[in-house]
């Protein structure tokens, strides 16, 4: 009995310590669009994403209607699970006719290396560009969010920008998710 009470007082004692409060879509926004990022070395990321083939550029400079980015790290399970599940949703992404060029995808690494972001796009088939962020800064910047952690940003015809998507946790069903986010960020 002794030890029931001690492991839910730890658990709720962790929970607490780790949780991190979902930040605002305002300041995700601004966050996000004010990171740079490094060139992929991948000409075919580079192609798919539509940026200069070398140097650094903004979330800003990928032409489309809506970028979603999975902030995720190699070591964490979840990631690890929900990675078939993303690959499907990319695959079904790049073969629909109405929005394979409209909406785009990355994922960052939060505390990886470039070594490590690449054997995890290897170990697991990752087809979307992939950044590490070895020192954690755009993990900072985002509130230390838990991974994985999905994020869906629209750019709107007057140059605005919306964050529409903003939560933690697996995305289920790669089909379900390709609707509810294709509904969510109005371009349907």
């Amino acid at each position: 009995m002794k030890h029931l009470i001690f492991c839910t007082a730890a658990v709720f004692i962790l929970s607490t310590v780790f949780a991190r409060d979902i930040p605002a879509e305002e300041s995700i926004c601004e966050q996000l669009l004010s990171i740079t990022l490094q060139a992929p070395e991948k000409k075919t990321d580079v192609s798919y994403l539509g940026i200069e083939e070398a140097g650094s550029f903004r979330i800003t400079d990928i032409p489309c209607d809506v970028l979603l980015v999975e902030i995720f790290s190699m070591y964490c399970p979840h990631c690890q699970k929900e990675a078939p599940n993303l690959n499907e949703f990319f695959r079904l992404l790049r073969n629909s006719d109405r929005f394979a060029e409209r909406i785009k995808m990355i994922g960052i690494g939060v505390g990886n290396s470039a070594f490590e972001v690449n054997y995890f796009r290897k170990q697991y088939d990752i087809k979307f560009p992939m950044f590490p962020d070895q020192d954690f800064a755009i993990h900072k910047i985002l509130g230390e969010v838990r991974t994985p952690y999905f994020i869906g940003i629209k750019f709107e015809k007057d140059g605005s920008t919306t964050v529409f998507l903003s939560e933690t946790g697996p995305r289920g069903k790669p089909e379900v998710f390709f609707r509810d986010l294709i509904k969510r960020s109005g371009l349907e």
